[in-house]
């Protein structure tokens, strides 16, 4: 387990040095390294110091965040196929963000970053509460449905009537890293490294609540109360990422699942995998389309392409086994 965090964690660290190499600009590693060392203001400083470090940070940051997420959720609720969208985050991050321009005039990233965070934690409320009660994790999944369903429907019809707000936003409900700030990322860091540092502290509790009510409240643990402790980090998690990278999809079920089937069922090794494996992730699929393709696409199309066809084989991987 150890060997292959270390492993996980040298990839981590190569493709990071690797992806502030990459853009328009031909920034070699070496130049690269200089800039984060130094204090200069040549081009190539500024382009790795104040785009290519914050791109990074935001992609680092939103897919650890979004894997461990994904991890806790699928522990939670007690289904493999859950992610951190079942709270309505995304939806809620996107309506916030849409409502904010288009009625109240707000502009500024750093202050859009915010709403998108209140918008992710209010969206989980009320499917928390929407979910709570009897029927188990299948009300609260429902819940997220439901929820999930009308806020988008809602930011869509908006986007339709509001040209301006549609010009603005569109990038960002695509889940792109392009043009992210410091000013914009910084912020949302401490709230993400406490509830990641929280996640990972009671990754064993999260081992027993996903064995299911029963066998953990004969193991001692009360599972309305983890399950509650759990939320708040997904949200936390979930809600501090879409505020940082826009709503990326798949990365909160990707990961987590295939550190499952490797590593089993236990989140004590599930969990600090999935933080590794989900930033690795984050940061290739930002990355590698800007290095092959020479074209910035945004990391929410490229992790619906890789999403959909990781769906597809489980599905025909489950069906093979009925």
């Amino acid at each position: 387990m150890s060997r292959g965090l270390l492993v996980l964690g040298a990839v981590l660290a190569v493709l990071a040095l690797w992806s502030l190499t990459v853009g328009s600009s031909d920034i070699s590693l070496v130049r690269a390294l200089r800039a984060l060392l130094s204090a200069g203001e040549e081009r190539a400083d500024i382009v790795v110091r104040d785009v290519r470090l914050p791109r990074l940070l935001a992609a680092l940051s939103a897919g650890a965040a979004l894997a461990v997420a994904g991890a806790v959720m699928q522990a939670m609720t007690g289904n493999p196929l859950a992610d951190p969208g079942l709270l309505g985050v995304n939806a809620g991050a996107s309506f916030a963000v849409v409502m904010a321009i288009s009625f109240l005039g707000v502009s500024g990233g750093g202050a859009l970053m915010w709403v998108a965070f209140l918008g992710a934690g209010a969206a989980a409320a009320l499917v928390l509460a929407l979910g709570a009660g009897g029927a188990g994790p299948v009300r609260l999944v429902l819940a997220g449905v439901v929820v999930g369903t009308f806020l988008g429907a809602l930011t869509m019809a908006v986007l339709i009537l509001d040209q301006a707000t549609l010009d603005v936003v569109r990038l960002w409900t695509a889940g792109s890293l392009r043009n992210r700030q410091m000013a914009q990322v910084l912020p949302v860091l401490p709230w993400l490294g406490l509830a990641l540092l929280a996640a990972l502290l009671l990754r064993e509790q999260f081992t027993i609540l996903s064995l299911g009510a029963e066998t953990a409240k004969g193991l001692g643990q009360s599972p309305i109360l983890w399950q509650g402790i759990a939320a708040l980090i997904v949200v936390g998690l979930a809600g501090g990422a879409v505020a940082i990278a826009g709503p990326l999809g798949f990365v909160g079920l990707v990961v987590p699942h295939l550190a499952r089937l490797i590593l089993g069922p236990d989140y004590r090794r599930i969990l600090p995998v999935a933080a590794l494996g989900g930033a690795v992730l984050a940061v290739l699929g930002d990355a590698l389309p800007r290095a092959v393709l020479g074209v910035d696409v945004p990391l929410g199309v490229t992790m619906a392409l890789i999403g959909a066809p990781f769906f597809i084989w489980l599905a025909r991987s489950r069906g093979a086994e009925a």
